[in-house]
């Protein structure tokens, strides 16, 4: 897969930004602040329906505008499609395929990529919501349903505390009855993503480790090693199915029942697991080096894209592979291990501030500064 045109209107610092792309490595090299990585911002949103950088979609639109528009041609094979998202500082967001209107989240699948971004160091030092949002993310990339059981999860969640909150203050029989309705509804959902998620982490953990290794060659030898598990307060281990997941979330809903209502919160679900991470026989957060760290969360990243281009089964579906300002903080041998490690993506794009941050040898088309203020100006 590969985006061969992209159009920004009124999104970030562009009022207009107009660029064209050929397959393989291209390099955006430019001061910081210019705006580089704002283009590859919008693919990543394009794909995600979400941006890398922000938790909202208010910052992406130009202080001056109501609305941005982000528009790109993509080729899959001899397929092409132009996608379209007109993000509102305001209101619901909209969307086109071939110029047709569609439901936002049906554009999901039609752009697929990955992003690596500083922002990303917090996959390992950061909160479990870090962790995962990461996953999440590779559920819905896998599968674009989840979308929907995310959406209804965190509806189901939304309305549960509620009604305990509401139960923590006045214990009445008749609304600890609703209780049990939302038991279910949240359980629906909340078992689904679980094991959605436990499938990604099973296929993704021999790709986590060669990528790691990989990209850690110099390290001593007891700090290749790398592992990632799921860390619930539910012993999901044995479940084979979301059935079986759904089962040991009630049973524990029901033991901890007394407990929720006095805290007026859900104290079990995926909305409180995480994704243990370990580097040798340590957790890789608070021991891992700034370079270990580095190199992990990159390595995260890489598997997924090996996971998403394995499903693809073809270069004409594999992912785009973003990497924002990411060569400056690897030393020179990791900087070269990982420009000869990207070289299988169908697409690359690249960002870095100047061109000693860049490893020798990373061939493909540039983007400078100039260009890139004149494809803004235009």
């Amino acid at each position: 897969m590969w985006i061969s045109r992209l159009s920004l209107r009124d999104f970030r610092s562009y009022p207009v930004l107009d660029l064209e792309f050929e397959p393989g490595v291209t390099t955006f090299v430019a001061d910081n602040g210019t705006g580089k990585t704002n283009v590859v911002e919008a693919v990543g949103y394009l794909a995600h329906l979400r941006s890398h950088r922000v938790a909202f979609d208010a910052p992406l639109v130009r202080e001056t505008a109501g609305a941005a528009t982000v528009s790109a041609l993509v080729n899959r094979g001899k397929r092409h499609a132009a996608v379209e998202v007109t993000i509102q500082s305001k209101g619901a967001n909209r969307a086109r395929v071939n110029r047709s209107p569609v439901r936002i989240r049906e554009i999901l699948g039609l752009v697929s990529a990955v992003v690596f971004a500083p922002e990303d160091l917090s996959l390992v030092r950061g909160e479990p919501a870090e962790r995962r949002a990461w996953i999440d993310t590779l559920v819905v990339a896998r599968n674009p349903r989840f979308a929907s059981v995310i959406q209804d999860f965190d509806r189901a969640l939304k309305q549960r505390n509620a009604l305990l909150k509401r139960l923590r203050e006045e214990r009445d029989p008749g609304l600890e009855a609703t209780l049990d309705i939302w038991n279910m509804a949240y359980a629906d959902a909340a078992s689904e993503l679980v094991f959605g998620r436990q499938r990604v982490l099973a296929d993704i953990v021999d790709p986590l480790k060669e990528n790691f290794a990989y990209i850690a060659a110099d390290a001593r030898l007891e700090r290749q090693g790398v592992s990632a598990t799921y860390d619930s307060r539910i012993d999901y281990s044995q479940a084979s199915s979301a059935a079986e997941c759904r089962e040991l979330l009630l049973a524990a809903l029901e033991r901890r029942r007394a407990t929720e209502i006095d805290r007026g919160l859900t104290l079990h679900g995926p909305g409180r697991d995480d994704i243990a991470l370990m580097i040798g026989s340590h957790p890789a957060k608070g021991y891992a080096s700034h370079g270990e760290t580095w190199s992990l969360a990159l390595a995260m990243q890489l598997a997924g894209w090996d996971l998403l281009s394995a499903d693809a089964g073809s270069s004409a579906e594999q992912p785009i592979l973003v990497l924002d300002d990411v060569f400056a903080e690897l030393d020179s041998g990791r900087r070269s291990r990982l420009a000869s490690r990207i070289t299988d993506a169908e697409q690359v794009l690249v960002t870095a501030a100047v061109d000693a941050d860049l490893p020798a040898g990373l061939g493909g088309a540039r983007i400078d500064q100039a260009r890139l203020l004149a494809a803004g100006a235009a």
